[in-house]
């Protein structure tokens, strides 16, 4: 059974990755933690969480609690995730990462880490998004160069970064299927006098607002007509449940960086 390291753990994600983890019968909880100094330090995971006693108590960082499991799991903040995977990486334990907000320059430093443990590395654990991923690249490569392809995605208005991660994996996979690069033709914000529209452009649009918990919709807009392709998920648990399942495939697989795209079998569609 796979020890299971929550990082987080009294976090909105945390709390349900928590859970999650406890719902798994290939998975076992190990451990949790949050910044030493933390008034949640010592305090029962189970309790902090809403789901029960579970005997584990949250600890003070992830170097009081890391020889304890197998596998981080990790959806915090991008500059806390970097120095998380370097430990994990110096101690051999591998990691589950969904936080968003990552770099380009910290995905080439995980990516390098990934030479000493396996890394899931996903902007959306959750079963339908990467589903929704590989249809905005096929329905862009069969649309082809007629159509405009705009996304929009919604958050909860306590969200630091924008657009999403999910939102930009929307992006690339759309520009995938049409042969760009988003970082050449990704317009993230219009405002004024902007002219008419290229034909190349693909529009990432941000809203954030109340407690959303996730919504993105890709459009492909051509004469006469428009396809939609929506994802609303409804709850957390969406995401911590994927997250869950990636802990334990990744358990025991060989060094190096992998998607939900593995973990799911999707690689090849």
């Amino acid at each position: 059974m796979t020890k299971v390291i929550v990082a987080g753990a009294a976090g909105r994600m945390g709390k349900r990755v928590g859970y999650m983890v406890t719902q798994n019968p290939q998975l076992q909880l190990a451990g949790g933690f949050e910044q030493a100094g933390s008034p949640l330090v010592g305090k029962d995971m189970g309790e902090v969480g809403g789901y029960g006693p579970t005997g584990i108590v949250i600890s003070p960082g992830l170097e009081s609690v890391i020889d304890r499991g197998d596998v981080i799991i990790d959806f915090t903040f991008h500059a806390a995730t970097m120095g998380f995977a370097r430990i994990a990486a110096g101690h051999g334990k591998a990691m589950v990462i969904g936080t968003t907000g990552l770099s380009q320059e910290n995905l080439a430093e995980l990516r390098e880490l990934a030479r000493q443990i396996p890394i899931v590395q996903d902007p959306n654990m959750a079963v339908g998004v990467n589903v929704l991923f590989k249809l905005t690249q096929k329905v862009a490569a069969i649309l082809g160069n007629d159509y405009d392809i705009e996304i929009v995605e919604a958050h909860h208005r306590m969200k630091k970064d924008a657009p999403s991660g999910t939102a930009l994996k929307l992006g690339e996979m759309a520009a995938l299927g049409v042969g760009r690069d988003l970082s050449k033709v990704g317009v993230f914000a219009r405002n004024g006098i902007i002219g008419e529209r290229t034909n190349e452009e693909i529009g990432i649009q941000t809203i954030r607002a109340g407690d959303i918990v996730g919504e993105h919709m890709v459009y492909f807009a051509g004469p006469g007509e428009r396809i939609e392709l929506t994802h609303r998920a409804h709850s957390r648990d969406n995401f911590a449940r994927g997250a869950a399942v990636a802990a334990a495939w990744v358990a025991g697989k060989a060094n190096g960086m992998y998607t939900m795209f593995d973990v799911l079998g999707l690689t090849d569609l």
